[in-house]
């Protein structure tokens, strides 16, 4: 039952990813997992980094990490996630082609309403030390977005494969941070379309290419985001959300082929329709987390006094 229900929450963090405004890291912090499959990753990056550059002493301590690792959880959610990766990238792809304006009034609602996440992990006390720069970054990085999702938002038939390659490595930052959506990413420079006709028709060459950038920056810059996140917290997070808020350009519902922004002129009524539910759905998800969130945070306040007198004795 455990390993069912693994690949349950495997299936349902992969439904995520494919939704641009979804982040797999809210519905793996919804479904308990969270923690466990990123403390995992760390565990299993840093047994790698020794096995590969480590001097040889070290080697056999990190085989055995690796062999202690949660693989009856991490085996089945993967499993889990290929599944539904596999079987769904076609009808997302279909959904985002045949119905352009509808989708991205659906994925706008969405991404809207996701720019909530950085900001309620942001330490306000903190925040309110850093008003005019917060403020000042916010603009600035949304402004950027803008200015840059005009450039790259439109669809590309034919990507040059460097282009994947960067783009998957820095969506894949996307796993860490509930809230931060990385087929939103790839929508936004306009790959998306491509990354999922590519899995619908098993095209190896251009998968390739996409998981050796999603290995790079799984290897790099989610360290990188840790750090940052430790370091720099506030700044990161207000950051994060304007860039959210600036790529919300590559959502506008109606545009042309060259991404040129267009005046509302058709499926109105139902585009608002999908807005709203779009909005409606992550706010009920953004609620959820908070709740499941909260619920961590006082059971590890409550265990915090045994274990420290179990450490102490």
């Amino acid at each position: 039952m455990k390993i069912i229900l693994n690949i349950i929450r495997g299936a349902l963090i992969g439904m995520a990813e494919l939704v641009p405004g979804v982040s797999g890291g809210t519905i793996a912090l919804v479904t308990g997992v969270y923690e466990r499959v990123l403390y995992a990753a760390n565990r299993f990056l840093d047994s790698i980094k020794t096995l590969i550059k480590g001097p040889a002493d070290k080697r056999p301590e990190a085989i055995t990490r690796l062999k202690r690792l949660d693989w009856m959880l991490l085996l089945p959610m993967l499993a889990g996630m290929f599944l539904c990766v596999v079987t769904m990238a076609g009808v997302m792809e279909g959904f985002v082609t045949d119905q352009p304006v509808l989708s991205r009034a659906l994925f706008m609602g969405m991404v809207l309403v996701s720019i909530a996440v950085p900001l309620l992990m942001i330490d306000w006390n903190d925040a309110r030390q850093k008003v005019a720069k917060g403020i000042l970054a916010f603009v600035i990085s949304a402004c950027a977005t803008f200015f840059l999702t005009g450039l790259t938002s439109a669809p590309k038939e034919d990507p040059n494969l460097l282009f994947v390659f960067l783009a998957a490595a820095v969506a894949i930052c996307a796993l860490v941070l509930p809230g931060v959506s990385g087929s939103f990413f790839l929508l936004a420079v306009g790959l998306y379309s491509t990354t999922m006709a590519a899995v619908d028709s098993r095209d190896l060459g251009y998968l390739a290419v996409f998981a050796a950038g999603a290995l790079t920056g799984l290897i790099l810059f989610v360290r990188i985001l840790e750090k940052l996140l430790a370091s720099v917290r506030t700044m990161t997070l207000v950051v994060m959300a304007g860039l959210m808020f600036g790529s919300l350009r590559a959502l506008w519902p109606w545009q042309d082929a060259d991404a040129t922004l267009l005046a509302p002129e058709e499926n109105i009524g139902t585009a608002a329709v999908m807005f709203a539910l779009g909005a409606i759905a992550v706010a009920a998800m953004v609620f959820t987390e908070r709740y499941f969130a909260h619920k961590i945070n006082a059971r590890s306040d409550a265990t915090t006094p045994a274990d420290s007198s179990n450490a102490s004795a």
